[in-house]
């Protein structure tokens, strides 16, 4: 799908997610059982890889009949759409035996996603973060809310149902501002304790219910650094399977630059001008770090600064 936005990392999966065909098991099966379909797989939330030319990381296709006998059933199994003519199937895999030392042994390695995703082709970044989010959901949501009966998949992997009560119970995904405030000529940015040492980032928080997008950067700018947010403005947005967040990316200006860390979110509080932005993002600055690329936050940071 070619749209004119800013795609953020695990953002641009290029899949026709063929969503109006989930429903139909029929033309399901006959996609599996095509010599043109292809399976990807993840185990333990982590991708099969193997190397690219030139030296990138790429998804280690297999063919869908090891799909299918990975899978067992359908449980495991995961419709992820259509690339062109072939139907593309994930398979999740788990326990702690490595099944690149056993059934897929030769055929590639599984790598933790976010440590490989700037080494993926952007696309399949997407495809795989699409994967990974919805089998975490999946493994998370095996029991009915409604009564507590353990549930089915159903539609291609994209619905849990329960046999017991009939609920229908489908894929969440959490919305999170992130945002970048600005006074004049800086921006601020937080750390939390947690952070790697000298660690400076967006500020972010979950949206709560009955709450606008602005209104959530707002509540939490004064919340966590007792600033006033005056206009808020959307930049990009992205996936974020850990475990499946939707950050909603923000540059906000704010009524002034006293700013106080709540020291229950944030830990402390620091001022940047332009100049000083780029050289954090650069790691020009000694001692203090920016978020690397792949995060939202560096590029929220990245464009204010080009901003000026």
């Amino acid at each position: 799908m070619a749209l004119d936005v800013f795609l953020n990392t695990f953002a641009g999966n290029p899949l026709d997610r063929a969503s109006d065909r989930r429903g139909d098991a029929e033309w399901l099966a006959a996609q599996l059982a095509s010599p043109d379909a292809l399976g990807l797989a993840l185990w333990n939330g982590k991708p099969f890889v193997e190397t690219a030319e030139g030296g990138g990381v790429q998804i280690a296709y297999l063919p869908p009949r090891v799909v299918s006998e990975l899978a067992g059933g359908l449980e495991k199994l995961l419709f992820m759409g259509r690339w062109k003519d072939s139907a593309i199937f994930a398979v999740d895999l788990g326990g702690s035996t490595d099944p690149a030392e056993g059934a897929l042994q030769g055929l590639g390695r599984f790598e933790d996603l976010r440590a490989i995703a700037l080494k993926l082709p952007a696309p399949e970044a997407g495809i795989l973060a699409t994967a990974k989010a919805m089998f975490e959901w999946r493994r998370r949501h095996d029991h009915c809310a409604q009564c507590g009966e353990p549930t089915r998949i159903v539609d291609g992997g994209w619905k849990r149902q329960c046999p017991a009560c009939e609920s229908e119970h489908f894929p969440r995904t959490d919305p999170v501002v992130i945002m970048l405030p600005y006074h004049g000529e800086r921006c601020m940015l937080g750390r939390q304790e947690a952070w790697p040492k000298g660690m400076f980032s967006a500020l972010a928080g979950f949206l709560e219910p009955g709450e606008s997008i602005e209104e959530a950067c707002a509540r939490e700018l004064e919340e966590e650094a007792g600033l006033k947010a005056t206009k808020v403005r959307y930049h990009s947005s992205q996936p974020w399977p850990y475990p499946s967040s939707l950050m909603i990316g923000l540059i906000a200006e704010v009524e002034n630059d006293e700013a106080a860390p709540d020291q229950t979110e944030l830990s402390e509080v620091r001022w940047f001008t332009r100049e000083e932005a780029r050289d954090l993002l650069a790691g020009r600055l000694v001692g203090l770090a920016a978020p690397g690329a792949m995060a939202i936050a560096h590029q929220l940071i990245k464009a204010w600064v080009e901003e000026g």
